[in-house]
């Protein structure tokens, strides 16, 4: 019992001293609780004074940002209010001007119903009218019908004739006054520009014929050129080509063939032939191929001074040796290389007054009778087989047309045309340039009386001037002046149309009226 005493008291102590021990330790967790606390409180102290500092400050911020919004929101209710006084103005504006506008508008309609009052008031008062004077067109209608014993209808149809003859013969007269202003100042220019290009112009009046008439040394030399049964002759004829026809004239043969090319070779064939003295069949062979070599060079070398003469420097070499060739052609007894020389030097002084291509011009008048080179091969007009040897060659389309068009077979184009043509007519027309057989002269007069004798009220023809000049006499009875400028025009159509002639013929209508009155 006693030990159990001793260690329930053993126990007792131990509980005391474990007691004092958890005690003291009570006193420590609760000293350092204290000062945990302390640490706290001061930590939360500092944080409450650090978000109330971060608080003002925030909050002062807020402040000034607000004071700026509210001010900038002011601001913004000021400019809005001007803007909606500014409208308000501008509406009050826009309603004044509607509202005076709507007063114009009812015061125009207002206006305007009194117009269109006044308007049909006017309508009715000429629908009378109209009514009275259609009454009163009727009346005089019947009257005038009683009065001439002829319908409306007959009256009208007088009455339109007569009003078209009257403005027919105000047209004629119209269109003869347009005519002879255009034909004056026309004229006048045309003369003047030919006759600087004739005036201009150094040429031959009467141009050289190629001549077939071969002279001989003497009469025994028309045996030698007949040979023994006329063996030579025929050789001649054969190798040449050419007729040869001795007959009586002294001292001379004559040489015909319708190529002048060939009849100039056979010419100096035969003058070489007769100056050696040896006549017989090969001599003729051989001399016929010289002279016909002679010939050719002679016709290049007649093609470049053409060329050379009128100032072309360029053209193909058949071109120019066909142009040659015409040196031995003649055209009504005028030269016809001479001839287109001669064209070309007015073509081209004619187009340098009217300030056109003076080569081009001259080129064309050169060449428009090149085809006539050619007219004993080939069948056909000169102009279009000149055409044609043009085209082939190269030639510009200006030339071909001006050598084609140059006797009207075509319709003419270009001024070039019109100016080859003018020239070829100048050249061929002036006095003494040409001839013309008696026969076909004579032929030429007669039918120029025949053409305006045919027309009505001709009284008397009369060809002037070698038939350069046509007076007609009309009946002043039954032709008036606006007739006579009529008949003048149709006769020159018809000479133009039914005749060939060289240069123009002038057709001058005359009409005279004359009275007679004795004194008793």
């Amino acid at each position: 019992m006693l030990s159990r005493l001793r260690g329930v008291e053993s126990t007792r102590a131990q509980s005391s001293e474990l007691f004092s021990q958890v005690e003291a330790d009570a006193v420590r967790l609760r000293a350092a609780a204290q000062s945990e606390a302390d640490e706290v409180r001061a930590a939360a102290r500092r944080d409450a004074d650090e978000a109330r500092s971060k608080a003002q400050a925030e909050a002062l911020e807020m402040a000034a940002r607000a004071a700026a919004e509210a001010e900038q929101a002011k601001q913004r209710a000021d400019r809005v209010g001007a803007d909606l006084r500014e409208q308000r103005a501008d509406l009050e504006r826009r309603e004044q001007r509607l509202t005076e506008r709507e007063q114009r508008v009812l015061a125009d309609s207002q206006a305007l119903e009194q117009r269109v009052q006044e308007v049909e008031a006017q309508v009715a008062a000429l629908d009378e009218r109209t009514a009275a004077l259609d009454e009163l067109e009727a009346e005089r209608r019947a009257i005038l019908e009683r009065t001439a014993e002829l319908s409306a209808a007959q009256a009208k149809a007088e009455l339109v004739a007569a009003v078209e003859e009257q403005a027919k013969r105000e047209a004629a007269i119209r269109v003869r006054d347009i005519e002879q202003e255009a034909n004056e100042n026309g004229q006048a220019r045309a003369r003047e520009i030919i006759t600087l290009a004739i005036q201009r112009l150094a040429s031959e009046q009467t141009a050289e014929s190629v001549v077939s008439v071969l002279h001989l040394p003497g009469d025994e030399m028309k045996g030698r050129i007949i040979g023994r049964e006329g063996r030579n002759i025929r050789a001649f004829e054969q190798v040449t080509g050419v007729n040869l026809i001795i007959d009586d004239t002294p001292e001379a043969v004559l040489l015909s063939c319708f190529d002048p090319v060939r009849r100039e070779v056979a010419r100096l064939t035969l003058e070489e032939l007769v100056l050696d003295g040896r006549i017989h069949p090969h001599r003729i062979e051989e001399q016929y191929e010289k002279s016909k070599a002679e010939v050719e060079a002679l016709c290049v070398r007649a093609g470049e001074d053409a060329l050379v003469e009128v100032g072309i420097t360029d053209m193909h070499p058949d071109l120019i040796a066909l142009l040659g060739r015409l040196r031995y052609r003649t055209s009504y007894g005028q030269n016809v290389l001479k001839h287109l020389i001669e064209s070309a030097h007015l073509a081209g002084m004619m187009a340098g007054e009217l300030g056109l291509d003076i080569k081009l011009t001259k080129r064309c008048a050169l060449l428009h009778d090149i085809g006539k080179a050619l007219t004993h091969e080939v069948d056909g007009s000169h102009a279009l087989i000149g055409a044609e040897i043009a085209r082939r060659y190269g030639e510009n389309e200006d030339v071909v047309h001006a050598i084609e068009a140059h006797h009207n077979e075509v319709e003419l184009r270009t001024v070039e045309a019109v100016l080859t043509q003018a020239a070829d007519a100048i050249s061929g027309g002036r006095p003494g340039a040409r001839r013309e057989s008696l026969e076909a002269y004579v032929k030429r007069l007669e039918r120029l009386e025949e053409i305006s004798m045919s027309h009505d009220g001709v009284e008397k023809v009369f060809a002037m001037q070698a038939g350069r000049e046509i007076r007609v006499m009309v009946l002043p009875d039954v032709v008036d002046d606006i007739q006579a400028q009529v008949l003048a025009r149709d006769i020159a159509k018809q000479v133009e149309e039914e005749l060939t002639y060289p240069g123009q013929i002038r057709i001058t209508v005359v009409r005279e009226s004359r009275s007679t009155e004795f004194a008793r």
